[in-house]
């Protein structure tokens, strides 16, 4: 019988070496061998276990293109709406999906979400960080019980492919993917070699089962996904989870999409009961203040294709030290860096002495430059400490030249300001071609220079 032979492999060059070594031989790269596996036995039971069933020989063929049958992916519609959306209408038989994201952040909370909430046959829920015990206290406090999940606490992947061959379930979860072992690899869970070869092992027991398969994973320091970069090549969905886990708010963003568009996202806050969907997040995004305050404004932003009310602070005060401060929260630095130059040189704003703060409310992050002119208005409103209407919201990219320049989906946008119930909105000159202002209730006044909305503002 064949045993099972592994080598290894640098990643730099591609050498084989039978044992690891710290510099390759050939092209002098550090650390870069890995394990992989050379020849497997093909006869093990384990090897076979996942192996449901033979494609068929039709697949195995080659066809004309014009007799290929293209047919809608179907899909199976989960009771969370904003995993839904995020996945691109629901979950494909079938699919692969990879969610990364911080420790802490609730990945295994929405997930064991998902499973209690499964209501198309069996759930398997397999945990190699936690006892069954620990998934069943953190169960109850979560969700409403089902009796059809079922719960596994292994690290071998053989395991679960015995389990899932005896349940026959119609979803699998895995928590999460670095602490697997496969049989065939000698090296460590959480290695490159094994998180490679584990995933793979997932890969083809969903696409010859037709079982949608869901593995969790970790992020390295800098945000990344943990693992090797083909991790995310061999999967059909990327998401990633988001959030400050001292807010209460999470973005689940989609990176990779096979069936779907990546530009969808959705939005969960993090209460007693675990994950609870956001449908309209702008009402939370907007504090409700009393009283007018200074360096507030509202921007109209798009998150993937959702419109979304942000608030944005701003904090202008007298450097007290030599080198004035730039402080930022869910913004670029070197933007607002840009932005600062731009009010200094093109209106003559002295904020090379101040010290400078800013934050967007509710701990999200935001990328879209059509905050950029809200931004603006916050720290002229700091700047003079007047503070600005809170029933004005404002969307437009600020240019070096001081010029406000468009912005897309623009009636979005506006309908988002009008349904919760702004009385003005301002927009960019350039947006106003083509746009029918008597369907709104709101009003909307356009400027073409940073300068015109310092007039019309203060």
């Amino acid at each position: 019988m064949a045993k099972t032979k592994s080598a290894f492999f640098c990643q730099q060059c591609g050498h084989e070496s039978p044992k690891w070594t710290g510099k390759c031989s050939s092209c002098g790269a550090w650390n870069s061998y890995v394990e992989e596996v050379v020849q497997r036995d093909d006869k093990t039971a384990e090897k076979e276990a996942f192996v449901w069933e033979a494609q068929s020989k039709d697949a195995k063929q080659a066809h004309r293109m014009d007799d290929v049958i293209v047919s809608d992916e179907p899909r199976i519609i989960l009771q969370d709406i904003e995993l839904n959306r995020t996945l691109g209408g629901g979950l494909v038989p079938g699919s692969v999906t990879l969610v990364a994201g911080e420790p802490g952040i609730g990945k295994s909370t929405l997930f064991l979400q998902t499973a209690l909430q499964w209501l198309h046959g069996i759930a398997l829920y397999v945990s190699g960080e936690e006892s069954m015990q620990q998934i069943k206290m953190r169960a109850e406090r979560v969700g409403t019980p089902n009796k059809l999940l079922y719960l596994l606490s292994v690290t071998d992947t053989a395991a679960i492919f015995r389990e899932a061959q005896r349940l026959k379930p119609n979803l699998l979860i895995i928590d999460s993917i670095q602490t697997l072992e496969s049989p065939f690899v000698a090296s460590s869970a959480g290695s490159v070699s094994q998180v490679r070869e584990c995933a793979g092992e997932l890969a083809r027991f969903a696409k010859t089962s037709n079982i949608p398969v869901i593995i969790i994973g970790h992020i390295t320091k800098d945000g990344s996904i943990a693992g090797p970069k083909v991790l995310e090549h061999m999967v059909d969905t990327v998401l990633q989870f988001e959030g400050d886990r001292h807010y209460a708010y999470r973005i689940l963003r989609t990176l990779k999409n096979r069936f779907g568009s990546t530009s969808e996202l959705g939005i969960y806050e993090m209460v007693t009961g675990g994950m609870r969907a956001v449908s309209n997040p702008s009402e939370i995004l907007l504090a409700q203040h009393k009283e007018p305050l200074s360096g507030i404004a509202i921007a109209a932003t798009i998150e993937g294709l959702r419109p979304l009310m942000i608030e944005v602070q701003a904090l202008v005060t007298q450097a007290v030290y030599g080198t004035p401060q730039r402080t930022v929260s869910g913004l670029d630095l070197r933007r607002l860096q840009l932005l600062l130059a731009v009010l200094e040189k093109r209106g003559g704003f002295h904020f090379g002495v101040k010290d400078v703060f800013v934050n967007i409310a509710g701990g999200i992050k935001v990328e879209d430059p059509s905050v950029e002119l809200a931004l603006v208005c916050s720290l002229l409103s700091s700047y003079e400490d007047r503070a600005l209407p809170s029933n004005i919201c404002m969307v437009g990219e600020v240019g070096l030249s001081g010029e406000i320049r468009a912005v897309s989906r623009i009636e979005q946008r506006i309908a988002e300001a009008d349904k919760l119930g702004m009385d003005m909105i301002l927009i960019p000159q350039a947006n106003a071609k083509g746009l029918q202002l008597d369907q709104y209730r709101i009003v909307v006044k356009m400027a073409n220079k940073v300068k015109d909305v310092y007039r019309m503002m203060f």
